[in-house]
């Protein structure tokens, strides 16, 4: 097994933790379960850190493409866990790749258990473990030791008995690899659109997709409004970017790629979460006409709104965070828009 750490990321020493450095004068928060994935609060800005398993699935080895290999641990909670479900689906690669679901409920240190008897949820049914920290563990021995808390979504190779990659974006682009190995035509990423997908993707990065954490989880007023402000200028570029399109590249009205996905996990939680939450309430996604119609679009293709569970989604955010919301009450809204009460089939 290969750790191989983001440039700039080294080991812990062992016996150390993570922390989260308190900005002048802040009030010590308990259980913050951000602290699990931020490396620091700079000014009482969030910081976010980076994945730490980074392998890749490739005919070179040793993760090579075969079906039935790889199993696929996320949360249908969290957004980055999301879009490795879509790619999963839109790729057809639901018979080739097996999935778990962790319980939306985080832990206070900011770990995920499996509970399978929570609808939606299922127990870890390739390792036998009940919580993800275990699985890190026997990729990485020393796991804990390092202080670390394992996130989603989590690519398993079950031949080498290991963690292939903890990081969303190349999972999907890892995806498209096995997918085409398997003999499938569908691609989210064709050739000639990688250098475009992927400005779009880290455009649109650290302005939406972090940015909405970035807004919810500050600690000053002026990181919040320096966030909050970046992000709603992106999504007014977005939503007139769109106006004359479908999907976010490609030529005419654009291709549906890898770069659509990764915005649509963030845009479809914006109303139900993140508008409350994380205090994002300059406009909601309804608002903004046409990125209303790209997440409709998005719930429209074969399989994509069976991976959209708002009961996790919205207890996870409200219940999870309790340094935010100490009494864990979940708002009932909204009336509007495409979060009407229903649940996916599972997706075992």
């Amino acid at each position: 097994m290969t750790l191989n750490l983001v440039e700039g990321w080294k080991l812990a020493p062992p016996n150390t933790r993570f922390f989260i450095a308190q900005s002048e004068g802040a009030p010590m928060v308990k259980d913050e379960q951000a602290g699990a994935w931020t490396k620091a609060y700079t000014g009482g800005k969030f910081v976010r850190k980076s994945s730490e398993f980074r392998d890749i699935i490739s005919h070179d080895g040793p993760f090579e493409p075969a079906s039935g290999r790889y199993h696929l641990y996320v949360s249908l909670a969290c957004p980055w866990a999301h879009r490795t479900v879509m790619a999963r689906t839109l790729l057809g690669l639901e018979d080739h790749v097996t999935v778990d679901v962790v319980d939306w409920r985080m832990n206070p240190d900011g770990s995920w258990s499996f509970n399978p008897d929570e609808p939606g949820a299922t127990p870890d049914r390739v390792n036998g473990e009940h919580h993800l920290e275990a699985v890190y563990r026997r990729a990485y021995p020393e796991w804990t030791n390092e202080g670390r808390v394992g996130t989603v979504p989590v690519l398993w190779d079950k031949a080498t008995g290991t963690i292939v990659n903890n990081e969303s974006r190349e999972i999907i682009r890892m995806f498209g690899t096995l997918a085409k190995a398997l003999g499938a035509t569908t691609t989210l990423c064709p050739d000639d659109l990688v250098e475009e997908i992927d400005a779009m993707i880290t455009s649109n990065y650290e302005s939406v997709n972090n940015g909405v954490y970035k807004s919810g989880f500050a600690r000053s007023q002026d990181a919040y409004e320096a966030a909050v402000s970046t992000l709603f200028d992106r999504l007014d570029e977005l939503d007139r970017h769109l106006e004359d399109r479908e999907w976010l590249v490609g030529d005419g009205r654009g291709t549906l790629t890898e770069a659509d996905l990764c915005l649509f996990t963030t845009l479809v939680r914006f109303d139900l979460v993140y508008v409350v939450h994380f205090k994002c309430n300059l406009q909601r996604i309804i608002d903004y006409p046409h990125l209303q119609a790209f997440v409709e679009q998005m719930l429209a293709l074969p399989g994509i709104r069976e991976t959209c569970d708002w009961t996790h989604i919205k207890h996870h955010y409200f219940w999870s965070h309790q340094h935010m919301n100490p009494y864990r009450i979940v708002p009932l809204g909204p009336r509007t828009g495409p979060h009407a009460p229903q649940r996916g089939p599972s997706l075992g």
